[in-house]
């Protein structure tokens, strides 16, 4: 896909080949059909000027582990960056700010992304620190590499650009849009396993339903993440003048 217009990733990896994966499927894989966003995979070991193509080397100041070179990795972010000069690099990696949804409608606002997918122990810092690349968390884990992460990343991304998702008001009342957790949801039989769909969702009110279904965001919001509630109520007393 060579048009400009089209939200491009370009994955810097050691295994190529687990892309595009679950991004070939579903929305995700129809928008990649359409040309509505592009994809390439660069393999990491292709920019290593020895005959046994090193990546890593033993850490300075001793551990366990392996460190991904920053000559290689240079070399491969200037690869990429070639193919994309107004895209932004992102590493993966546990040590990274938390990825938000407000930063993922960042970028799929944007061009689209370089994304360097680490393994072993990392990657040496002073690449990371050279080329300002950001470092960005999928959350308090640890993944055998990066790739599993980038996929998360692009599909975030990648649903949210225009056309992508057949129902684009579905996007309005999900997790985090508003700052709280989504409401449960019911479909039919209206009775199943002595369990009934609550009444106010069959009462075809609509100002009832919606009044139900923001209660229930925030009470779930409220007991499942504190967090996201404290911050909630910050902001909704701030928009009301109740911060001095």
């Amino acid at each position: 896909m060579n048009d400009a217009r089209c939200w491009r990733a370009v994955v810097l990896t050691l295994f190529p080949e687990i892309f595009p994966g679950p991004l070939g499927l579903s929305l995700a894989g129809r928008a990649l059909e359409r040309g509505q966003w592009s994809l390439e995979a660069l393999d990491i070991r292709g920019f290593a000027t020895d005959r046994h193509r090193t990546v890593d080397d033993t850490p300075f100041g001793g551990g366990p582990g392996m460190v991904m070179r920053p000559d290689v990795i240079d070399a491969a972010i200037e690869g990429a960056a070639a193919k994309g000069r107004d895209l932004p690099a992102i590493y993966l990696t546990p040590r990274g700010a938390p990825l938000t949804q407000a930063r993922v409608r960042a970028l799929a606002a944007g061009p689209g992304a370089i994304v360097l997918c680490g393994r072993y122990e990392g990657v040496d810092q002073r690449v990371i620190d050279r080329r300002g690349i950001e470092e960005l968390s999928l959350g308090d884990f640890v993944l055998s590499g990066g790739e599993p992460a980038a996929i998360a990343l692009i599909d975030a991304c990648v649903r949210l650009l225009p056309g992508v998702v057949g129902q684009p008001d579905t996007l309005v009342e999900e997790s985090f849009e508003r700052g709280l957790l989504e409401y449960p949801h019911f479909t039919r039989p209206a009775e199943w396993a002595g369990l009934s769909v609550p009444e106010v969702l069959i009462s075809g009110h609509h100002e009832r339903i919606q009044a139900w279904r923001l209660a229930e965001a925030e009470r779930t919001t409220r007991e499942r993440r504190p967090d996201l509630w404290s911050r909630y109520v910050a902001d909704r007393a701030q928009s009301r003048g109740y911060v001095s």
